[in-house]
């Protein structure tokens, strides 16, 4: 879809100016890389995780679904930005292949969560193929289904009138 690369200056942002999130559900820290259809994020696991649980030690493993969507949000974002566009609203759909290979994201540790665009609809579906890494081992893996739409505020209109 994109076919600009943001710029290192662009990425050392704050996570906030890419993402609809605001604290504390901001779940991701910061973007390391982005190239055309993919993004790279990291997560460092502190007591000040949203979700941490101090009897596990860290996060639990199923948190790191919203680690591959908030790595998703922020990869739009940057596009957005990339075409001097404002951040929009997205909804996970759900997941596939999801693999969770740890139970606990650990106390002190960092993780990579790479985000590639399989492929996208003009009317905003996508899928996305997710894993997070901790270190170069492979900890958890889904593809993922987003919807962005065109106006966030007429879907959800549009939505509540049909339920």
């Amino acid at each position: 879809m994109s076919i600009a690369t943001a710029t290192p200056a662009m990425l050392a942002q704050d996570i906030s100016t890419f993402i609809p999130h605001r604290a504390p559900m901001i779940l991701i820290d910061n973007i390391l890389e982005h190239r055309p259809d993919c993004l790279i994020t990291a997560t460092h696991i502190s007591p000040n995780n949203a979700y941490f649980d101090a009897q596990l030690n860290g996060v639990p493993n199923y948190v790191g679904i919203e680690y591959m969507a908030q790595s998703i949000a922020a990869l739009a974002g940057v596009e957005a930005l990339l075409r001097n566009e404002g951040i929009r609203v997205g909804f996970l759909l759900g997941t596939r292949k999801l693999q969770m290979h740890i139970d606990t994201f650990t106390l002190g540790e960092s993780y990579r969560t790479q985000v590639t665009r399989l492929y996208q609809e003009e009317s905003g579906l996508a899928v996305f193929d997710c894993q997070i890494y901790h270190h170069e081992i492979l900890v958890a893996a889904a593809n993922v289904n987003v919807f962005q739409p065109q106006d966030t505020q007429a879907y959800i209109n549009e939505s509540q009138a049909d339920g």
